[in-house]
């Protein structure tokens, strides 16, 4: 620190007052680079472990960027708000595309134009749109399929650079219309509400969406998110009237009334081959409360444990019979990870709870797994080890039926159990 003020000292002796000017404002402007990189770094880090990225070449496949948060007093400070996102209870269709073949069309979708194919992306399957192509989920029965309150997820990879092609856009369509037979457009009197985003470009991002106003204008909505190259998880939420995007958990689009949707699309309007890619698609039936109140005042972790000394959570979710946990768990490991460093002092034990699905023999060691990895999680979110102890129960402490979708589902559980 001396040396670094004795040179700081003579260079403003030799350059002059305005020199000596110019050089601190430079440092300054590296100090500041130095910090906002080291706080994106553990970001990305964070997000690519989630992902399963575990040797990503920071170069070439980075993943979701979080602007550092401001000092006091700096000028022009980046706005935030908070994230909600919560899973409906009630999975009504859901593709990995694991189980596809390369090279086919995707078994559980339906084509409506252009083309689609299963491809693998470093080694991981994902389906392909493309040649103004527009794919919708196989859904057997006619007509509406969408609740009234809902959930719809997907990844999808963002290029910073490919061969220069520029813009390409997907769009996730949500019609208002009963007839699947043919594709309702991204605009007009049957688009409910239409997200629109670039996979190699960092503007464009917008949708059309329909109030139901009896005007049958078609409104538009911008914003602004820089995504790196990798893989991206979008999410949407829909409860009665009010549509929620989220962006890798971060809210970018926040509508208080929207046309009911009815069914949903994927539509990429351009030809270009080897670009447009999505993966783990799901959609649910429930969504976030249209106002939770509680959440005002405190955070539903520390509400839950001050009520009942633990925290029950559908929202962290795992791969298929694997203990690997998916993606969008993290905003709910995070949120648990905040409180326990809140409170160093307090003691859990993780438990990891499965449905009646399998055997004993698989679901017992399955959730004992499970809870280690939600350990391991939240110690790699700074919480201290010693506080944590993972605890399987497989299937012997249901707390609804097992003999229906919805129960099953509320049986998969992680429970915070504060001791």
């Amino acid at each position: 620190m001396k040396k670094f003020i004795l040179l700081v000292t003579s260079l403003l002796l030799l350059c002059g007052v305005a020199s000596g000017q110019s050089i601190l404002r430079n440092l300054g402007e590296r100090a500041k680079n130095a910090v906002e990189n080291k706080v994106g770094e553990k970001v990305e880090n964070a997000v690519n472990n989630a992902l399963g990225n575990k040797n990503n070449d920071k170069s070439d496949n980075k993943a979701g960027e979080d602007e550092a948060a401001p000092a006091v007093g700096e000028e022009n400070p980046q706005a935030a708000t908070s994230t909600d996102f919560k899973r409906g209870e009630v999975i009504l269709f859901e593709d990995d595309f694991t189980s596809e073949v390369v090279g086919e069309f995707p078994s559980k979708w339906d084509l409506l134009d252009g083309g689609a194919e299963v491809k693998t992306l470093g080694g991981i399957k994902a389906v392909e749109v493309t040649n103004n192509g527009v794919i919708t989920p196989l859904i057997k029965e006619p007509g509406a399929y969408l609740p009234e309150e809902f959930t719809i997820e997907y990844d999808f990879y963002y290029w910073d650079d490919k061969e220069n092609v520029g813009l390409n856009d997907l769009k996730l369509c949500l019609a208002s219309n009963t007839d699947r037979s043919e594709w309702s457009g991204d605009y007009g009197e049957n688009n409910a509400f239409t997200l629109i985003h670039g996979v190699c470009a960092e503007w464009g991002h917008h949708a059309y969406y329909n109030n139901d106003s009896g005007t049958g204008d078609t409104k538009d909505v911008s914003f602004e998110y820089k995504f790196k190259q990798g893989w991206h998880h979008v999410a949407l939420s829909f409860n009665k009237r009010a549509m929620k995007v989220y962006f890798d958990g971060n809210r970018v689009i926040n509508l208080p009334k929207v046309k009911q949707p009815t069914w949903m699309s994927f539509q990429v309007p351009f030809d270009h081959t080897d670009l447009t890619f999505i993966r783990n698609v799901v959609i649910a039936k429930g969504a976030v409360e249209l106002y939770d109140r509680n959440e005002q005042s405190m955070t539903a972790v520390e509400k839950a444990i001050a009520e009942t000394g633990k925290f029950v959570t559908n929202n962290i979710l795992f791969e298929t019979g694997k203990a690997t946990l998916k993606p969008e768990s993290m905003e709910e490991i995070m949120k648990v990870a905040e409180y326990m460093k809140k409170n160093p002092s307090a003691r859990f034990e993780v438990q990891g709870h499965t449905d009646n699905q399998g055997s004993d023999a698989v679901n017992d060691p399955l959730s004992q797994q499970r809870a280690e990895a939600v350990v391991k999680a939240l110690e790699e979110q700074g919480v201290d080890p010693f506080n944590l102890r993972a605890v399987g129960k497989g299937s012997h402490e249901p707390v609804a039926e097992n003999t229906t979708d919805e129960g099953r589902a509320k049986n998969r559980r992680v429970e915070f159990i504060k001791r």
